[in-house]
């Protein structure tokens, strides 16, 4: 990531439009075939929800948007309304508008038919203003904060990702793939494997093309640490909100290519109870206005933290453990943080250190920059996103001083322990302060509500393994 030279918000629209990517009416014009389009928006959860509909329908979404109801933002992961969260029933259920991001159309290459698809974005129906609950508004409203210490984040999102055979076993659970090279089930874990990257290459070429048709900016991939498990990166660009458009896309490309190619993906944290999770590792540095990063505080030959970049990485450790709802926002998501992974369990930061929760990679001292590890890749982009943005904001105007970089476990220190439990992580948010003070106050209200009350509901479940642990004893 040399964030020397991020992609501006014009070199992305400009690379958008080498790729595919056009002007609504533009892209119809030259893809006359095109038979469906796909109008996206991104719930709490980071599900993609929105409408279908026909070429002949545009012109009208163009100029008036359409309606949608704007407790989409306040759904559990089943898609069922969260009644404590106030916007389904108590607000009668009332439609708000949404519009579109940009006006750009792409294809979506994986489709049975041929069809493009539109970001979009909800504000409310009375006074056009940005809609509180739409989690890409929120990331607009902290990237905002920027401007006026004249700085510009520069972000890039890190997934992995497993895929998965379409058949579960017998007790409903994910499978590894079965190589379409050997015919055996893999089972082992080749960190790095190229042998690897080549028998999924169907897979991981076809999404990377899907990407690019997208106007997506990936770039390398690398098998993980089990087997089926993958990362894909995404660039580095200076327009946080775009980043957070980039994962969302990401994910529905690579499960929509998978699917065409007989597998599963999934981004779920802990598929697996004995191979690693799957975490999202988000990157960030800040440019002043003449382009430098200012997170650089050496002489250009070493990774020396400046005095601006320490008191960011301050304010994020100081706001790690409300986060920690957002950044692990399920059940599942606690099961990847165990002693000795290298999901980080503590709120610390070190140099070229993978244990710690901020890590400060190697490199050129051009690109020193924060490397989030503690997200999990079932989190929402643009949620964590905004979370770790900020924290830096939060540490930047209070000077927060983060201490000395740790060298060695950080899974050791018996100090310093983030939220590992759900319940406990929901609490530190509830009573946290800074994420209430960026997202405001109503959203943060309604994001405790809706994982709090899907956590009571998953608690309420009566699972298989109650009744193989408890029904022949008691």
């Amino acid at each position: 990531m040399d964030v020397s030279s991020p992609t501006s918000a014009a070199q992305g629209a400009a690379a958008a439009r080498s790729s595919g990517v056009l002007p609504a009416r533009a892209y119809l014009d030259a893809h006359p075939e095109t038979r469906a389009i796909d109008l996206l928006i991104t719930d709490m959860n980071g599900i993609v929800r929105g409408k279908r509909i026909g070429p002949d329908e545009l012109d009208k979404v163009l100029t008036e948007g359409f309606r949608l109801v704007g407790s989409v933002f306040a759904l559990d992961v089943h898609g069922d309304n969260v009644d404590a969260a106030g916007m389904a029933m108590d607000t009668g259920d009332r439609d708000q508008k949404v519009i579109p991001v940009d006006g750009l159309m792409m294809p979506v290459p994986w489709a049975p038919q041929p069809t493009a698809q539109m970001l979009m974005t909800m504000v409310d129906e009375r006074t056009d203003a940005p809609f509180f609950a739409d989690p890409r508004q929120v990331l607009t409203s902290v990237v905002a904060r920027f401007a006026d210490l004249g700085l510009t984040p520069v972000v890039a999102c890190e997934l992995e990702f497993y895929l998965i055979d379409q058949a579960r076993d017998a007790q409903g659970a994910p499978q590894p793939p079965i190589s379409p090279i050997t015919g055996i089930r893999e089972w082992s874990t080749q960190v790095l494997s190229m042998m690897d990257l080549d028998v999924y290459g169907r897979v991981l070429d076809g999404t990377k093309v899907a990407c690019m048709a997208q106007g997506l900016p990936v770039t390398s991939a690398l098998s993980e640490y089990a087997p089926g498990q993958f990362e894909i990166n995404l660039n580095h660009v200076a327009d946080p909100v775009a980043a957070g458009d980039h994962g969302v896309l990401f994910k529905r490309a690579l499960r929509g290519v998978a699917r065409a190619e007989g597998l599963d993906a999934t981004f779920m944290a802990k598929p697996y109870r004995d191979f690693s999770g799957s975490g999202l590792h988000i990157h960030a540095s800040l440019l002043d206005g003449a382009g430098r990063n200012v997170f650089d505080g050496g002489d250009g030959s070493e990774i020396v933290p400046s005095e601006i970049m320490r008191h960011a990485i301050g304010g994020v450790l100081a706001s790690l453990p409300e986060a920690m709802a957002i950044l692990a926002p399920n059940a599942n998501s606690y099961r990847r943080f165990r002693t000795g992974a290298y999901a980080p369990c503590t709120g610390t930061w070190g140099i070229e250190n993978r244990t710690v929760a901020l890590r400060v990679p190697g490199g050129e001292a051009k690109a020193t920059r924060i490397e989030n590890r503690v997200a999990g890749a079932d989190a929402n982009p643009y949620l964590v996103l905004a979370a770790l943005l900020a924290g830096m904001h939060h540490g930047i105007v209070n000077r927060i001083d983060p201490g000395p970089p740790l060298e060695g476990n950080a899974h050791t220190l018996p100090t310093a322990r983030l939220p590992r439990r759900w319940a406990e992580a929901l609490d530190a948010f509830d009573q946290g302060s800074i994420l209430k003070h960026y997202f405001g106050a109503a959203y943060h209200r309604v994001y405790g509500a809706c994982r709090r009350g899907e956590m009571e509901r998953f608690e309420g479940e009566i699972s298989p393994l109650d009744h193989a642990w408890y029904l022949p004893v008691i």
